[in-house]
């Protein structure tokens, strides 16, 4: 008897997935402004059950949303959607598709998509059901509802980066012009520091001096920013970008004047090493770049 209504169930969710299939890509392909993809994560798994059952947390947390929804072959909208119906269609209205409403909201679902889908799948997953489902999401999109604050420069640059933006670079502040933010990634073996620099911020003019060895590598992993040598050419730095800075050599490095920027900073060990820091990058330099 179990197992039938199971197979019962099952089949009621796949009847209401796949006539939606074409209503979805219709719906992708419509003139909603595109959402930044932001990594997904999920913590109310071990907020809720991590003592209780940390295994069941971290199947919900880590591979549920953590590898499941931030799989890029299908576009983070669509999964909502679809998700939303497979709950409506179990009879599943409690507080977990209130939050997959308003996660569909989040992710440019409109409320002419919402209404439209809620009553498409009425029709195959029953009637009852659609009303209990629009009871939910006219809460979710009425006027004002849940909107978060749109997120500011800092944030959008942050949340494309695969490491954290840090703290204030407070004890070296007076060896940049603007706002600069660190890091650290490692403190083992290799001594490794996210630096982040706001839109025209950069260190000063400085030197990695040593006797043997030293130096430091560069590697930008978000934003443009440039790289300059005294007496060269500066040199574009993106995502990517490996930069090779001998020991003893006068040069800076920062933000473009239009772009956040990050970098690793990856220190090369060597004998009687020291930073050497000098003058600023004036405005007049730093304005020459694009």
């Amino acid at each position: 008897m179990i197992i039938a209504m199971k197979r019962a169930i099952l089949s009621s969710v796949l009847l209401s997935v796949s006539p939606l299939l074409t209503f979805l890509a219709a719906a992708q392909e419509q003139s909603t402004p595109p959402i930044m993809m932001k990594k997904i994560t999920q913590t109310a798994g071990r907020e809720q059950l991590g003592d209780f059952a940390p295994q069941f947390a971290h199947f919900n947390d880590d591979v549920l949303f953590g590898e499941n929804w931030n799989n890029l072959d299908l576009p983070v909208k669509t999964r909502c959607m679809l998700t939303v119906v497979a709950l409506m269609s179990q009879g599943v209205t409690d507080s977990s598709l209130v939050h997959h409403l308003q996660n569909a909201k989040n992710n440019g679902v409109t409320k002419e998509e919402i209404a439209a889908l809620i009553t498409h799948v009425a029709f195959y997953a029953g009637w009852p059901k659609a009303w209990a489902t629009f009871r939910l999401a006219k809460d979710v999109w009425a006027p004002g509802a849940g909107d978060a604050p749109a997120a500011t420069p800092k944030q959008q640059h942050a949340a494309r980066l695969m490491f954290p933006i840090g703290e204030p670079n407070n004890a070296f502040a007076k060896y940049f012009i603007g706002q600069s933010y660190l890091a650290p990634v490692s403190s083992e073996q290799v001594k490794i520091f996210n630096v982040t620099f706001e839109p025209r911020c950069r260190n000063n003019w400085h030197i990695h001096r040593a006797a043997r060895g030293g130096g430091q590598m560069l590697i930008g992993i978000g934003g443009r920013g440039y790289y300059q040598e005294w007496g060269k050419e500066p040199v574009e730095i993106k995502e990517g970008t490996v930069i090779h800075i001998p020991a003893n050599v006068k040069h800076w490095h920062g933000a473009a004047p239009d772009s956040w920027f990050s970098h690793l900073a990856i220190e090369i060990e060597g004998e009687e090493t020291s930073n050497e820091w000098l003058e600023p990058v004036t405005d007049e330099e730093y304005n020459k770049l694009k």
